[in-house]
């Protein structure tokens, strides 16, 4: 096999404001696999909050090009990433995930079946998912809820946590006006104390908001759990849910986790949380972090597994290299094709694995 990668900026059409910082920009790194002819692609995304940059995410898809090297096909990779065989031990899931996507899309396209066949699905997944609207304006938030709704979206997730609660409760009220008949989220990731969030959620409950994400600041999974016992609408888990032990400590003392694919280490990583929580009373959200279609792809593959799909990292960008997924009228659909079923716009600048210096890998410039 052979495996090259490129960086790339990946700008949002306006910044993104949480309860902790704003983004309008990211970069990301893609991952090719070629095998006699075919190749397979994975993104990762850089992350302050998870202590990645894109150097970072560089050197360790090199690293893991080597363990790659050693096995005569991406199938036998793929069995071996699934039993923990690799990559290396300590590797960040986000880096995991993204040599698994670019293992899924070559297996899938060596045997002409999308992935999420190769994942036991017959149909091809399409979920409604949640539109993200960061903290600003209770005017900006009316309008842009307006619009989405009138766009086809019937989910809104509204970001809170802004030094005064009473901003957030305006702005999810004027969206609430503007979009009556939308299924509202809510997320503060972790900008409460347990104080505020008890005072605090029976209001947005009153309000029609369907469920809330991470209200306390993450470190504390009992405090959540407590909180969740009480609450007069459900808790997901998100900053708290990170790893497979994680999510067994919350089965069934919250309502819901939060699995992105980047924070747990990829398909079958997420496949082993959905199986831990189900019939626990915890249900399935599926989340994203901000990347292009390619990023999205393996998650959408599942979209069909979740009770709440929040994925529309690929939305908010004002220019996605990828396409594939679908998602502006509000519905992401896995793609038909084989593999990850996603393409390149035209003019996008693909790495093009050719041996290096060491006969492995050849890393594209940015």
């Amino acid at each position: 096999m052979k495996f090259s990668q490129r960086t790339v900026r990946l700008r949002l059409t306006e910044p993104l404001r949480i309860s902790r910082s704003t983004m309008a920009a990211r970069d990301a790194v893609w991952l090719a696999v070629e095998h006699q002819g075919q190749r397979g692609y994975g993104e990762a995304v850089a992350s302050v909050y998870y202590g990645l940059d894109a150097a970072t995410i560089g050197r360790l898809f090199r690293e893991t090009a080597l363990e790659l090297a050693r096995f005569d096909s991406p199938e036998a990779a793929l069995d071996a990433l699934r039993a923990g065989e690799l990559p290396a031990p300590g590797t960040p899931p986000a880096v995991t995930a993204a040599v698994e996507s670019a293992l899924l899309d070559l297996v899938g396209k060596r045997a002409d079946v999308p992935v999420h066949r190769l994942l036991g699905a017959r149909e091809a997944p399409r979920a409604a998912t949640a539109r993200t609207l960061g903290i600003g304006s209770r005017r900006q938030a009316a309008e842009e809820a307006g619009r989405l709704a009138r766009h086809g979206f019937s989910v809104l997730k509204v970001k809170a946590g802004s030094p005064d609660p009473e901003d957030d409760l305006e702005r999810v009220r004027a969206v609430r006006e503007a979009a009556p008949y939308a299924r509202l989220l809510l997320d503060p990731n972790g900008a409460w104390s347990a104080e505020q969030a008890r005072a605090l959620l029976p209001r947005y409950a009153d309000l029609g908001v369907e469920a809330v994400e991470q209200p306390l600041a993450p470190g504390d999974p009992e405090a959540l759990a407590r909180l969740a016992e009480r609450s007069p609408l459900p808790v997901i888990a998100d900053e708290d849910a990170v790893s497979f032990e994680d999510a067994r400590r919350l089965a069934g003392r919250v309502h819901g986790i939060n699995v992105k694919l980047a924070k747990c280490g990829g398909v079958h990583a997420a496949l082993r949380i959905a199986e831990l929580i189900s019939g626990s009373g915890t249900g399935l959200m599926l989340g994203c972090l901000t990347a292009s279609s390619l990023g999205l792809a393996p998650a959408v593959h599942l979209a069909d597994r979740a009770r709440w799909t929040d994925l529309d990292g690929h939305l908010l960008l004002s220019h996605d290299p990828w396409t594939g997924l679908g998602g502006t009228d509000g519905t992401v659909r896995a793609g038909r094709g084989p593999g990850l079923g996603v393409r390149p716009v035209p003019g996008a600048d693909l790495p093009h694995p050719a041996p290096g210096p060491d006969g492995l890998l050849a890393e594209v410039p940015r």
